[in-house]
């Protein structure tokens, strides 16, 4: 039984080594396809697996609808037949590998929602075959892998580590950075069995510049969630100053600043109007929602969540003290929004806080419009926007307030137009006026 059990992970081995294995992806996302992309590059087949039929189209089409992969990558892999896309879930049946990279949101309640890889994983139970590695990639809690997947795809005739292999790695894609995308950004993997996590560090391998395997799927998840609650923390801790130093009269960015140039001990973390993104105001609370189920509160991340939460309403009443300077209601009062995205130079609005900022700023009464060269249509509250040229609604406006800090905004023109500027990025860092007030 043994020389069996090796020779299907030996020959899975072989087929990822020659390059002969069927890789499928389960999400053509800003995971899933760049993934996708990245194996097909080097000589793999590869099929994108996706509900939405209209990104299946897309990609059929040779385009692509992410902004960090361009056409020009797509089109040619789909044309020699190295990348394709399909609703159609029984081709699972002829994969070697599965990635799965479908959303976990959280709920109203801040509950894990484990619907997309549920659904994900019932997909593929219907086709596993012997000789399958499949690697869930979606963030989530630490158990996710051994507890909820193995389970779903398991049989008595498909046993992990034996004839089939299961791993965890956590994707760390950063939209829009420019620097490190899905090649070059080391590859952290955690296997249900070493075998598993030596087959799932050979996949990656192929493709991607640094591997990093770990002893468990467990590790592999709880250091997505370390990496982010982290990162959410230290903005929660600089969020808080914010607020102190607005109180203060004293300039936070300044104070960030100078500490920045201690070459020890410190690293900087700069406030914000809130938290965006499909990470960071989402991921820690997976790890919050784990601790509680283990009957431990994790008071550092419900704090600084509670802190980032707050900062939209900080940001209008910011709006609203400086109108009110001017001895003008924010009522009735024309505020342009310049930036929804939730960061800069990309076209992501998932979790922007712009969207909670202009919920607040309708709710008292004012007139909304916004600039945004990568986001046409603004919904919300059930009303739709689009985007204005920025200069002229600077002139126009009461107030401008800067959300997203793009790098090509006109930001000498808004500032000689606009009357008012609530700046809460200092991105207008080094422009002196008197009409602008910093977060």
């Amino acid at each position: 039984m043994e020389s069996v059990k090796v020779s299907i992970a030996g020959q899975l081995a072989e087929r990822i080594k020659t390059r002969e294995a069927k890789c499928g992806v389960v999400g053509l996302g800003y995971v899933g396809l760049p993934l996708a992309v990245e194996f097909a590059k080097i000589g793999f087949r590869v099929t994108g697996f996706d509900v939405q039929g209209s990104k299946v189209e897309q990609i059929t089409a040779g385009n692509s609808y992410i902004q960090d992969i361009p056409t020009a990558e797509v089109a040619p892999l789909v044309q020699n037949g190295k990348l394709r896309a399909t609703t159609d879930f029984s081709l699972i049946a002829e994969m070697d590998t599965i990635n799965i990279c479908v959303p976990t949101p959280l709920g109203k309640t801040k509950d894990p929602d484990m619907s997309f890889i549920e659904s994900a994983c019932k997909d593929i139970a219907k086709y596993l075959k012997p000789g399958t590695l499949v690697i869930l990639e979606s963030t989530t809690y630490p158990g996710t892998t051994e507890e909820f997947v193995r389970p779903m795809i398991e049989r008595a005739d498909l046993r992990v580590g034996e004839e089939i292999f299961l791993c965890f790695s956590p994707e760390r894609v950063d939209p829009g950075n420019p620097h490190f995308q899905t090649k070059n950004i080391p590859k952290v993997v955690g296997g249900t069995t070493p075998r598993c996590t030596d087959l799932g560090k050979l996949l990656y391998a192929q493709a991607l510049d640094r591997v990093v395997p770990v002893s468990s799927t467990q590790v592999a998840e709880m250091v997505k969630l370390l990496e982010n609650t982290f990162r959410m923390i230290n903005i929660g801790l600089v969020n808080e100053l914010a607020v102190m130093c607005g109180r203060m009269n004293i300039d936070v960015w300044e104070i960030i600043d100078a500490a920045a140039t201690k070459p020890f001990g410190f690293m900087p973390f700069y406030p914000g109007p809130g938290l965006g993104g499909h990470c960071i105001p989402i991921d820690p609370f997976y790890l919050s929602w784990k601790s509680k189920q283990a009957g431990f509160e994790a008071r550092f991340i419900e704090l600084a969540g509670h802190v980032n939460g707050h900062m939209p309403h900080y940001v209008v009443e910011k709006v609203q003290t400086a109108l009110n300077d001017r001895e003008l209601p924010i009522k009735g009062r024309h505020i342009h929004i310049h930036g929804v995205a939730y960061k800069k130079d990309i076209d992501d609005m998932r979790e922007s806080p712009a969207i909670d900022i202009v919920h607040l700023l309708m709710q008292r009464g004012a007139k909304i419009t916004y600039s945004d060269p990568y986001v046409p249509v603004f919904r919300v509250d059930k009303e739709e926007l689009f985007a204005q040229d920025p200069i002229q609604c600077a002139a126009q406006a009461d107030c401008v307030v800067i959300i997203t800090n793009h790098t090509d905004s006109p930001y000498a023109s808004i500032v000689e137009k606009a009357k008012l500027i609530v700046d809460t990025r200092n991105a207008l860092k080094g422009y002196k006026s008197k009409n602008i007030v910093r977060l």
